[in-house]
Formats: structure tokens, sequence, C-alpha cells
């Protein structure tokens, strides 16, 4: 595979980038093991932390700059291109608030005998991060963040599309003063990719993507007995049962599909609505999501913007087209227009159906009629995916009710674009498994070990 910088909005490839030689990506493994036996076993979980906080600083210093980079690589509306900043910012500043007292021993209360007994957390060693195109800043955070404090080092193999941002955040992470080594960007190809995981050097590998990437990888990690982190896809449901602000709830409805151009693992892609409400929530978020035109990802009033390549683009066209071809209405809908794709309503999406089966990653929104909660609830757990979320309901007992029988790692009750620094982001079935951010995402990539003193 090549990396390019091809501007998804014009079709111009702006920049190209060299593949790493096999000679380099040796060195750069034995760069990162090399800093993980000297400078990760001298240096103090405070220390680590503070180097941390520097990354994030940057990224405030950096903000303009670094906002521009990805809007460039994968057309994210410069609003949202700048929230993301924030955000990975937040993230760094979480651990490095938070990862001292994650790391503190734990002592165990002893059951029998004389002495003490603890809980001692260390790192594992260098980690291989595989990072996809969507969020190329905080899907970054929310894995070096914490496992640089923890003491492992890192080799950050970004999309494809992202060299920029990819040179960009290896250069932050250096100007923080962590030393070489310690986080090495590598332009690596799929092939090169399955030499690292083999290394008896390379302790872990983190993974968010694609369903099939995150396949191939794990099965190549297993082969070589190697800790997997996997944020996989998502097709997440959104059960509406009731409210008392259908317009508000029909605004998070369209917030909560759109975000990232559509194209977020865990946005709410399917809407499954209470048969009362059905009729008139289908109207409304039909009429709301038909006033947004996909748009100038420079700009600042921008909502929509392309999907990240021409070819995710043509993948969705083929999904919408089949989906139809199988008996779905389309409701509201448009024609492609290069990588630009418009805002898309079907409905009648049977079981049988392959559009219910799959995840469509762009501005495309299924919405299914329910009987009631428990055909809610079913509907909504028909699906391979189980990553996030999102019921709305004025009962809160029954909110609880629907959040213990969905199959997915995270539910939202009457809240979307709720993400935070202390929420463990993960998913279930075929999302993938592990989780990352909060004390969950410190917990992975950790030796705990057990010491026994008599």
């Amino acid at each position: 595979m090549g990396y390019a910088v091809t501007n998804p909005a014009t079709g111009e490839t702006v920049k190209t980038y060299d593949t790493i030689t096999d000679g380099e990506l040796e060195a750069a493994i034995a760069a990162a093991d090399e800093a993980h036996r000297t400078w990760s076993r001298s240096s103090t979980v405070e220390e680590r932390a503070g180097l941390i906080r520097r990354v994030a600083e940057l990224h405030r210093e950096r903000r303009p700059e670094l906002a521009e980079i990805i809007v460039a690589e994968m057309g994210k509306p410069i609003g949202l291109a700048l929230g993301e900043v924030d955000f990975a910012a937040d993230i760094y500043e979480y651990y490095a608030d938070h990862s001292p007292d994650f790391l503190k021993d734990e002592p165990i209360e002893l059951l029998a005998g004389e002495g003490s007994a603890l809980i001692r957390s260390s790192s594992l060693g260098v980690l291989l991060g595989v990072m996809p195109w969507n969020f190329p800043y905080y899907q970054v955070a929310r894995f070096a963040g914490p496992n640089l404090i923890i003491g492992n080092t890192i080799l950050l193999k970004h999309a494809g599309q992202c060299p920029e941002s990819a040179a960009a955040m290896h250069e932050m992470f250096r100007d923080a003063g962590f030393p070489a080594g310690a986080y090495v960007n590598i332009y690596a190809s799929h092939n090169q990719l399955e030499r690292v995981i083999a290394d008896p050097r390379v302790q872990g590998v983190s993974l968010t993507g694609s369903e099939r990437a995150g396949s191939a990888v794990a099965e190549i990690a297993g082969r070589h007995l190697k800790k997997v982190v996997l944020e996989l896809g998502g097709s997440d449901p959104f059960i509406l049962l009731s409210t008392d602000d259908l317009d508000a709830t029909v605004q998070n409805a369209v917030d909560a599909r759109l975000d990232t151009n559509g194209q977020s693992c865990n946005a709410a892609k399917r809407f499954i609505v209470a048969d009362e409400l059905y009729e008139p929530f289908l109207e409304k978020f039909s009429a709301k999501m038909a006033e947004i035109e996909a748009t100038d990802p420079t700009s600042a009033d921008t909502t929509l913007g392309p999907l990240a390549s021409l070819n995710a683009a043509e993948r969705l066209d083929e999904q919408v087209k089949r989906a139809i071809e199988h008996g779905a209405k389309l409701v509201h809908g448009g024609t492609r227009d290069g990588a630009f794709f418009p805002t898309t309503v079907l409905t009648d999406v049977t079981p049988e159906n392959p559009a219910s089966r799959e995840e469509f990653f762009g501005p495309v929104a299924q919405v299914y009629r329910a009987k009631d909660e428990a055909d809610a609830v079913r509907i909504a757990n028909d699906t391979p995916y189980g990553l996030g979320s999102y019921v709305y309901t004025t009962d809160q007992e029954q909110a609880l009710r629907v959040a213990d029988g969905i199959e997915a790692g995270m539910v939202f009750v009457n809240v979307v674009l709720a993400d935070g620094a202390e929420l463990p982001f993960g998913g279930v079935k075929r999302s993938g498994t592990g989780r990352e951010m909060g004390r969950l995402g410190a917990d992975e990539f950790v030796n705990k070990k057990m010491i026994r003193i008599g």
C-alpha cells in the first residue's frame, strides 16, 4: 500500500510518502525495544505523565494547522476537525492527571497466612498501534496516551491516507521530550505489519478499523500469542420509545448519524421507533436530513463534507443500491457527486436484506418500526455488531431495563455525542474486544504482577 494525501473534496493528490524500507523498519523496532529497556525502566510514572501533558499542550498550540491537515486528508469539516484536536488534547491531559493513581500498587487482603500481597502494574514492552483515518488524532491519543505513561513504547502505523497527520504527531512527541524510540511513526505496508506482529520484541497490538482488518490482525497475533485490542465496526441502534420533545430528539438523531460525515464507528445508524411515534419521527427526521447538503469542508459553517475518498463513496453507493434492490424503500436520498454523498434515509429493511447485516459508513440512516419495547430490543440486537447504542425514553426504569437488554459495549440514554476521556470505549460481538479510554483504557497492556511477601 502507498501513503498519500488525496483531498477527497477536490480529488487532488497533494503529497505522497514513501513506504518504510525493511531496514528502516528493523531500526524502528530496535529503537522502540531499546527505549523500553532503558528510558521506560529508568523514568517514573510522574515523569512520563509530564511528557504526555506537554503533548496535550502542543496539540492546543498547533490546533489550526493540525485541523487543516485532516480536512485535506479525509474531508472532515473544519469545525469538527478543530474539535477533534481539542478532544485529543483532553485525552492526553486526562491520562496525565489520572494515570499515576491508576498504576498505584493494589493491596490484596490475605485469607490465610502471615505477611502481605499486592498487585503492581508495569509495562509490557513494545506495542504496535494500527490506526484508522476517520479520527486521525483522537484514535492515536486514546492508545498512545495511557500506554506511554505506563511505560510501553509505541510503533504507530497510521492509515494510508493520513501520512501528514501521522508525521505531525510524531513531531509533537519528539518536541514534547520523548526520547528516540518511545513513539515511532512507521509508514509500513500490510506485509511488513505481519513481520512486526511476529517479532518477539513486540508484545501487543491495538487496531481500530474494519472487521476485515481486525480479523486479519487477530489471526496473526493469535499465531504468535500476542495480546490484542480490537476496536472494529458498528451498526449502532437508536431506540426511541417515548419523548417529551420530538423535535429535539429528531435533531439528536440527525447529529448522531452525521458525525464525521457519517463515518464514525459508534454513530447511530439504525433508528428503531415505537409504533405510535414512527410516522411523525420519520417525517421530521427525513425533512431534517434533507436540509443538510454535503459541501466544502473548509467552510466554518459546513455540517457535512465529502466522504473520506472516492472509493468510500462508491462502496456506499453500491450498498444503498443493493439495499433498494432487496426491497428497502428510499425515503430521501440523491445522486452521489464524486466523494460527496447525499444524506439518505431508508425504510422497510427486512432481516433478509443484506443492509440489515452491514455497516453503512456514511450519511445513510435506516428507520425501523417497533411494536413495543421488547420488539425494539430484538431489532437492536439483530446485528453482528455490538459497539454502542442509544435509548430515548421518558421512563427511567425502562431506560435501565432496555440498557440491560442491549448487546453492546456502550449505552447512551437520552444523549448523543457524549463520549468523554473518562468513559471506556469498546464493543462486543463483531465490534471487537478490549477497551480504550477511561480507567479501563489504562488496563489493557499492563503486566498486573502479583507480589506475595511472607
